[in-house]
């Protein structure tokens, strides 16, 4: 197998629910890839911390990459992998990143703390490494304002304002695997 056609999705949620939820999504882009790519979906089990061990299970699954790993998130694995990238010495080659419905998180409740991103996080993430960032209008879970925030901070990132789909993209994430063949 060509390692640089590998791919690691994160799902979003924190539960065993929310991973089968992003299971279809996984599915999906395994399907719309086709042959040549390999679609590594791993359980991140809630390990009980503030963050959830998100970052330190994304960290870990990056590690254990080949160089030229593609990376993909949706909902709060999307924003977890963010702030992994922007806070952790990753040593891996990666090939893109690909965020979907992305959390921005903010506000001054205790919970949130542990989620949001530092305020420097945009000058910490490599310009060279491709970064897509997809979010439907109708999503009923994270505002279609976040997108909004992530242009201002990233700028030199590609966005796809989708019309409809939700929170789970209907599913469909044609247009994230053509975005992946392009690299």
């Amino acid at each position: 197998m060509d390692m640089a056609k590998q791919i690691t999705f994160f799902h979003g949620g924190g539960s065993k629910e929310d991973y089968d939820a992003d299971e279809k999504l996984a599915a999906s882009l395994t399907l719309k890839l086709g042959a040549g790519y390999y679609v590594h979906y791993p359980f991140l089990d809630n390990d009980g911390s503030p963050d959830l061990g998100r970052r330190e299970q994304i960290s870990h699954e990056i590690s254990a990459s080949e160089d030229g790993i593609i990376l993909v998130g949706h909902s709060l694995g999307a924003s977890m992998l963010l702030a992994c990238l922007s806070e952790m010495d990753i040593k891996r080659k990666i090939k893109g990143v690909f965020l979907i419905a992305t959390p921005f998180w903010n506000g001054h409740e205790d919970w949130v703390g542990p989620f949001k991103l530092r305020p420097d996080f945009s000058e910490k993430l490599d310009k060279e490494i491709p970064l897509f960032f997809y979010h439907c209008r109708d999503d009923e879970e994270v505002p279609f304002a976040h997108l909004a925030i992530y242009r201002e901070e990233l700028a030199w990132a590609t966005f796809r304002e989708i019309p409809d789909g939700g929170h789970q993209f209907d599913n469909d994430l044609t247009l994230v695997a053509n975005d992946i063949r392009s690299l």
